[in-house]
């Protein structure tokens, strides 16, 4: 019990680390929620490594800590609801075996964006927060193929 709290805390810690080195890298392409995902490759390890519990629990931890730490209540809504919806579509896509890594981190990375889409549309009330549908989607594709192709490194590293 012992060994999987210190586990659990160690990945809580480096997903938190990983969001907040985003947070400090000026990377930008100049449209607003357009972002690498690195603590993502802490979640989508886990996935692999671990278990799915255990990585919705490190996320659900990372997501409430960043947003405590560095942003305020509407920040902590587009993330829960993105670390959530992405780590249930992982899940179902992991399970299918049918899916490499890298798609699997791809469509946690465009489903992310989708339900933070889906709150923007939900708090503003605006059909115009769909436009940002095409950006989103392409950066879901490039961020969670990055991830994807990173966790598969990982893993063949570990093993």
């Amino acid at each position: 019990m012992a060994n999987k709290v210190s586990y659990l805390g160690i990945m809580t810690a480096l997903a938190c680390i990983m969001s907040y080195i985003e947070f400090l890298l000026p990377f930008s392409v100049g449209i607003y929620g357009v972002k690498l995902g690195l603590a993502n490759l802490v979640i989508v390890s886990m996935l692999y490594l671990a278990n799915a519990r255990q990585a919705l629990l490190v996320s659900v931890v990372r997501v409430l800590l960043v947003s405590l730490l560095f942003a305020n209540f509407a920040v902590f809504l587009y993330s829960m609801s993105g670390a959530a919806v992405s780590l249930l579509v992982m899940t179902v896509a992991k399970k299918k075996e049918c899916f490499s890594i890298m798609m699997v981190s791809i469509l946690g990375g465009i489903s992310h964006n989708l339900a933070q889409l889906f709150v923007a549309y939900l708090l503003l009330e605006q059909l115009i927060v769909w436009n940002y549908f095409p950006v989103l989607l392409v950066s879901g594709i490039i961020t969670g193929g990055l991830i994807g192709y990173l966790t598969d490194r990982i893993k063949r590293a570990l093993k």
